[in-house]
């Protein structure tokens, strides 16, 4: 079982900064790829971003150029750096992980809500 972690949600205005940072309670030995979905209100969960144990990195296209994910294998942790945000980025956030078992576990989910 792997739990997960979630911080840096909260409020912002278009055009700011968030960091969403989720941290695992399992070695990084047994995580193969971590990242993040979204789910906005009435809308299904949608994949954000992920990165593979040796660094190769995914976004949806509509975050590409704003969003970097991060991650500290030292630590067991990935980040989301999160610039540039927009109305259309709110919703909640949810920390994943796929270990080399193939299961995936989430996170509870933070908040980011961009408005003004």
């Amino acid at each position: 079982q792997v739990q997960l972690v979630e911080s840096g949600g909260g409020l912002v205005q278009p055009g700011g900064s968030l960091r969403l940072s989720c941290a695992a309670s399992t070695s990084i030995f047994y995580i193969n790829v971590m990242g993040w979905y979204r789910q906005a209100p009435g809308k299904e969960r949608e994949l954000v971003t992920s990165i593979t144990r040796a660094g190769t990195t995914n976004y949806r296209d509509s975050v590409k150029g704003r969003f970097t994910i991060s991650r500290d294998n030292a630590k067991n942790t990935v980040d989301l750096q999160m610039n540039s945000l927009k109305p259309e980025d709110t919703a909640v956030y949810y920390c994943y992980v796929v270990t080399r078992y193939e299961n995936t576990y989430w996170g509870p989910g933070t908040q980011v809500t961009v408005s003004s």
